[in-house]
């Protein structure tokens, strides 16, 4: 294999349009008012690229462990590792040399920082191996993952881990990983089981039960931390109550894309795709820098 081939191979197999989900961990940045200065943004940085690195390395672990129930999936046969294209030998040293890499400079960055992406990538080792198989475990170990990728953000830059924070991080990642196993049922049919044993113990209506009820709860936490009085005082105006309408039209529109467009079995592509739910996140996101910095 020619570098063109093996450096293409690679690039796709780290799933570089997964990394959308590591930009949670600028919440620390955004939410611990360090927005504006620059060495708190560098070191966000730093750990977001950090976590990529790590994601990517998980992705390759977790490839070359699926390959062979990849092969008979209608889209997954098309990637690098199931399709023979990216060799074993090569991916596994792509990922001690990506692992060993970004686990150096997340101690080097700062050492509570180092543990928690030690932790963030043994967690997802063993989801790989184990959990993924566990019905209700599987869901919970990637909005763990979530979690921990919040918390990181915070950690790094040593500022305070809001709970309210980490709860709706959980509330909103078990929405998108119960929409996401639902796609899967729907649209692998009798195949799921082949592709996945714990898709077995699921059924698109108890899912729909899952997701209505983590979608309510996260509206509901997202609405009660805005609301507080300890938000109010911690950032000296009740005006974040007003964002509540952005993260229920993205829950909405996304619940709207993955019944009547079949959507919801990638995330983070389907955050690129879709315009409305894209426009979304950024006005989102632009109005609570507006209300947070706003002028005194």
């Amino acid at each position: 294999m020619n570098s063109y081939s093996f450096f293409k191979n690679l690039a796709i197999s780290l799933r570089p349009e997964q990394w959308t989900k590591n930009l949670i961990i600028f919440a620390g940045l955004i939410f611990g008012q360090q927005l504006f200065e620059p060495t708190a943004c560098l070191r966000a940085a730093g750990a977001f690229l950090i976590f990529c690195g790590l994601s990517g390395a998980v992705y390759l672990i977790n490839d070359i462990i699926d390959r062979r129930a990849d092969s008979h999936h209608p889209l997954k046969s098309q990637r690098p590792i199931a399709s023979g294209k990216f060799k074993l030998k090569e991916a596994i040293v792509s990922i001690g040399l990506i692992g060993t890499t970004a686990l150096t400079t997340a101690f080097w960055l700062d050492t509570k920082f180092g543990f928690i992406s030690l932790g963030y990538a043994v967690l997802f080792i063993t989801y790989s191996t184990l959990l993924k198989h566990i019905i209700i475990l599987d869901v919970l170990t990637i909005s763990i993952g979530f979690v921990l990728r919040a918390a990181a953000g915070a950690i790094v830059l040593s500022v305070p881990i809001s709970y309210w924070l980490l709860v709706c991080t959980i509330l909103l990642a078990l929405f998108l990983a119960f929409s996401k196993r639902r796609h899967e049922i729907v649209m692998l049919e009798d195949c799921a089981v082949a592709h996945r044993s714990s898709l077995s113990e699921y059924s698109p209506y108890l899912l729909d039960q899952m997701i209505s009820v983590v979608a309510a709860s996260t509206l509901i936490a997202y609405a009660v931390y805005t609301l507080s009085p300890a938000t109010t005082e911690k950032f000296g105006t009740d005006l974040l109550g007003l964002t509540v309408c952005f993260p229920l039209y993205g829950i909405l529109r996304y619940l709207y894309l993955v019944h009547q467009r079949e959507g919801g079995g990638n995330p983070s592509e389907l955050l690129l795709r879709d315009l409305p739910l894209l426009l979304c996140t950024v006005l989102w996101a632009l109005s609570l820098v507006i209300i947070i910095y706003r002028p005194s």
